[in-house]
């Protein structure tokens, strides 16, 4: 069992093992939920902040949320799931209220929504949704010393006092680096496309590396055209040395042509390991001669890494996957990495079987998404998950003594919210925990390493 005390007029929280639990319960005081909806706190889970009681709140209807959001045009329809997220972790008529505004209205833009949250007495902004309308409403909040929560994937928007709430590429491939190091994997490196993704994910695993005092790894990136694509993987992949190695052998077995149909192998293929199959007894041959030994097949030694990251989607990373088999980068040798994007269509990815992902458990929403389809009648998308967890947090911040400090923003141990645990940094970067996905011989995934229930806040 552990106890937390978080203020002179505030109760002990205590939680049991999530083992003995018998079931994860939605907390709630004041009518604000709790941080922790959908996680059963065990040992090791960071304790939600324990909001103050009825009494202390007095029902202050003047403790005003600001959430900007496009609510017409575009993102219309996901920006009206985020609302009814908010409006799901903050219940009217209990001390807090939700100013939403429209980002996307014709003659509105996110600094102008942020300009009249702030005249209208809100103490922070939750959202806008992209990048530049970060940046345009930072350019708001910061001078006013008012807290900004993004909705952006784009770690370049944070700073602090902004921070960027998306599901980040450098939170996955930093995920992803640990866990393959966990597993003894030591040479990384990529192969990307020559985009705005590649680019942030090939930043992100030379960050990562670095960080765990790993070697830099070797990043190519490569154009739509097949030719870059397939030669590019060659190159990177050493092709042509390591098949002059295998020249140089006795008796060295032509290496197997790569099979179209299945490029990158299935369950039945053979493993680098495997040992080929003989006749008990070779035939005899002509003239009684004694019988000759039938050579097997001789496999190219590995490249040069042991962890390769990937980019690509759709019909580009068909044509990634038919270039890694003519590169010999066999999946058994090689750990094969790639981005959360991946989750949307991993049950066509039996081709890249034991390749992994990083991503939030989607085990963490199931409370918030059934609360969800029961007040709405669908189910939300996934982005509605940080418009929940957000909304969560403002609100039993803005009713806690301590309010939007430092203090309270940075607590060491994070948050438990719907996408898992996450701890704001002083930079405006966020931890988080993430799932780590394997993807399966037939397609679809397992988990190959849960989320970790505890993060620790970077030192300063």
């Amino acid at each position: 069992m552990v106890s937390r005390t978080f203020g002179p007029r505030q109760r002990v929280v205590s939680f049991t093992s999530l083992r003995s639990a018998s079931a994860c319960k939605v907390s709630a005081l004041a009518g604000v939920a709790l941080l922790a909806l959908n996680a059963c706190s065990g040992p090791e889970t960071p304790p939600p902040i324990s909001p103050p009681s009825s009494g202390t709140a007095q029902q202050d209807t003047t403790r005003k949320i600001g959430m900007l959001l496009p609510l017409t045009g575009r993102f219309a329809k996901l920006g009206q799931q985020m609302a009814n997220a908010a409006h799901i972790a903050v219940p009217e008529g209990h001390g807090v209220t939700l100013d939403i505004r429209d980002t996307d209205a014709l003659g509105q833009t996110a600094e102008g929504a942020a300009r009249a949250a702030l005249d209208h007495g809100d103490m922070v902004v939750l959202g806008p949704l992209t990048a530049p309308q970060t940046a345009a409403v930072a350019s708001v909040t910061q001078p006013a010393n008012i807290p900004e929560f993004a909705y952006t994937s784009d770690q370049a928007q944070a700073k602090p006092g902004v921070w960027v709430m998306g599901v980040t590429v450098e939170q996955q491939i930093g995920r992803l680096v640990d866990a393959a190091a966990q597993e003894g994997r030591k040479t990384f490196a990529a192969f990307l496309p020559d985009n705005a993704l590649g680019h942030a994910l090939g930043d992100a695993l030379l960050k990562a590396c670095s960080a765990k005092g790993l070697a830099a790894p070797q990043i190519v990136f490569h154009t739509e055209a097949p030719d870059s694509i397939t030669g590019g993987i060659k190159t990177l992949a050493n092709l042509q040395f390591r098949q002059g190695q295998v020249a140089q052998q006795p008796d060295a077995a032509k290496a197997e042509e790569p099979d179209a149909v299945n490029p990158l192998g299935t369950a039945e293929a053979p493993t680098p390991s495997a040992t080929p199959t003989r006749p008990a007894t070779p035939p005899a041959t002509p003239g009684g001669a004694p019988p000759q030994a039938v050579p097997g097949p001789v496999a190219l030694p590995p490249p040069p890494f042991d962890a390769l990251l990937l980019g690509d989607t759709g019909l580009q990373l068909a044509t990634v996957i038919d270039g890694l088999k003519q590169a010999s980068v066999d999946p058994h040798q090689t750990r094969i990495l790639g981005p959360a994007l991946w989750s949307a269509f991993a049950a066509k990815l039996g081709a890249l079987q034991g390749s992994w992902f990083a991503a939030p458990d989607p085990t963490s929403r199931t409370d918030f998404v059934q609360r969800y389809r029961s007040r709405y009648g669908y189910a939300p998308s996934v982005l509605a998950n940080v418009a929940y967890d957000t909304a969560t947090m403002a609100a039993v911040l803005s009713q806690s003594p301590d309010g939007f400090s430092q203090k309270s923003l940075l607590r060491p141990d994070g948050f438990a919210g719907s996408d898992g645990t996450f701890v704001l940094q002083p930079d405006g970067t966020v931890a988080r925990g993430l799932a780590v996905f394997e993807i399966l011989p037939g397609g679809g995934v397992k988990m190959a390493s849960a989320a970790p229930r505890r993060l620790v806040r970077n030192a300063p």
